[in-house]
């Protein structure tokens, strides 16, 4: 049977080739995709193909990409790899992609994906030509199934003039029901309170709208999500995923925090997915989750009676999840809810909710500014993601990495961060193998000694307490004591001599 139960979209099946063909040089195009899930999957290399062509004819055919987060190599990859990417936001994690940001190939904007919706609504960022969306099924009456991530999808929908949609019947039939996408997001004047005041609740519809006479084509699929392995749990993440839980325990004994704990958020990758391996060894029961993604973690823990209930806006499962996902959707959509990461990642639910924040980081300095987006200061790695979001708003925001990284060769504690994502206002706990350094409360200084002291590598420990009082001796105030000559000296050293060791 087939997933476009609609009459009227049937008539619009097309291939790929002949939908790519719609795209016109500078043409903006909201794709769907969040974390390597739920993204078209034929259109894009279609498209490539298309641009790869035009560019051999001597023309130009270069377009905008927007999408909810990271997507895949079949989108971010085949598209970077051709030039053909004039300007890419709100994220992206594609190696190719990476080049061609730092290259200067392609205009990169890194917006919070809370405010990446919005302002495609309020228009800053141009005019949407197209919306490209992936869909699990078009029922009867012409609404949308959404796969395995909504993103930005119900406002690209909204806002592109012309909408080509993949119908993916890899995408289970049963994950129809898991998804709530609510439609009371307004701009400024006529917004309102979102009415959500449990991670379980659900606000809004299963289905996504779209305008039929927009839909310019369709295209049938069946192909997996890109799924990416999680690597094996090594000492450092256990370590970390030790202190963390270590950290709440702590929480609930000073009557901080429930018994059940408070909704959790974890950012995407290993280290946070060793968190959650931690908690499914834990004592703590009937947790929630308000967050971005659903990892292998989460699924495990919900298999273990653990997690009573996960609301998110999309899937990042290593190949072995996203089967079991498949296989059992009827039964993860009584645990799992999936919503716009306008709503996902919206201050208001996050503040309200009490969310605990557990994120990565590329380093941080000795007073807890943190940089979580850039090589040594120029090069982009991935965005800021929802990172932001939720830790301006968290109940708590706790920010987790390895003391070291390269082998040693890099601190990832540094006299001050290369690039700021995260000023020390917003970030309270720094987590590393080494222990945990709780800076509610401290004055700059004492955030210093903490982070040394509990957080740095023995190997830097000296070096970066020698810097401080150095600083303290030097510097023209002593709320925030640096010494400007030497503040990003480790960086330089690092450049010219590949470590950071003196």
């Amino acid at each position: 049977m087939s997933r476009i139960r609609s009459k009227k979209f049937q008539r619009k099946i097309t291939s790929a080739a002949a939908a790519a063909a719609l795209i016109n040089n500078g043409d903006q195009i909201g794709f769907s995709g969040f974390t390597g899930s739920g993204y078209p999957k034929a259109f894009p290399g279609a498209l490539a193909e298309r641009i790869a062509q035009v560019q051999a004819d001597g023309q130009e055919l270069r377009v905008g990409v927007f999408t909810g987060a990271s997507t895949a190599p079949e989108l971010d990859g085949a598209l970077a790899a051709t030039g053909g990417v004039a300007y890419r936001m709100p994220y992206q994690s594609d190696p190719d992609m990476r080049s061609a940001i730092n290259k200067g190939v392609s205009d990169y904007t890194d917006i919070h994906l809370s405010h990446s919706g919005p302002q495609v609504r309020q228009g800053f960022l141009g005019n949407l030509d197209v919306a490209v969306i992936e869909v699990t099924a078009v029922t009867e009456a012409g609404d949308l199934v959404p796969s395995s991530s909504v993103g930005n999808n119900s406002v690209y929908l909204d806002m592109a003039d012309r909408v080509i949609l993949e119908v993916n019947a890899w995408q289970s039939e049963h994950l129809e029901g898991m998804h709530d996408i609510y439609y009371g997001v307004e701009l400024p004047p006529d917004n309102v309170p979102i009415p959500l005041t449990h991670p379980g609740e659900r606000i809004g519809q299963p289905t996504l709208k779209v305008d039929p006479s927009k839909v310019v084509a369709v295209i049938e699929t069946d192909s997996a999500d890109r799924n990416t392995p999680f690597k094996p749990l090594d000492e450092d993440s256990k370590a970390i995923a030790a202190n963390f839980i270590d950290f709440l325990t702590n929480e609930v004994k000073q009557g901080r925090m429930p018994k059940e704990l408070l909704p959790l958020q974890s950012g995407v990758g290993n280290i946070a997915n060793a968190v959650l391996a931690g908690l499914l060894d834990s004592d703590f029961e009937n947790l929630t989750s308000y967050t971005e993604v659903i990892q292998d973690g989460m699924v495990d823990l919900i298999d273990a009676g653990k997690l009573v209930v996960a609301s998110a806006t999309a899937f990042s499962l290593s190949p072995e999840a996203a089967e079991k996902m498949n296989d059992n959707a009827e039964f993860y959509r009584k645990h799992i809810i999936l919503r716009p990461q306008e709503i996902s990642n919206h201050p208001e639910p996050i503040r309200r909710l009490g969310v605990v924040a557990c994120n990565g980081m590329i380093e941080t300095d000795i007073f807890g500014n943190v940089n979580s987006t850039h090589i040594m200061g120029s090069r982009m790695q991935n965005g800021i993601g929802g990172s932001g979001d939720f830790t301006r708003n968290a109940y708590i925001s706790c920010f987790v990495t390895p003391s070291v990284a390269k082998g040693g060769d890099i601190s990832c504690i540094v006299p001050m961060v290369s690039h700021h994502d995260h000023t020390e206002h917003d970030v309270m706990v720094i987590i590393t193998e080494q222990g945990v350094a709780d800076l509610r409360g401290l004055a700059p200084r004492k955030r210093a000694r903490s982070i040394i002291e509990h957080c740095a590598h023995p190997d830097y420990q000296p070096l970066l307490l020698d810097y401080l009082e150095r600083a303290e001796q030097t510097a023209n105030g002593l709320h925030t004591p640096h010494d400007l000559r030497e503040s990003l000296s480790w960086h330089i050293r690092f450049l010219e001599t590949g470590s950071m060791r003196p």
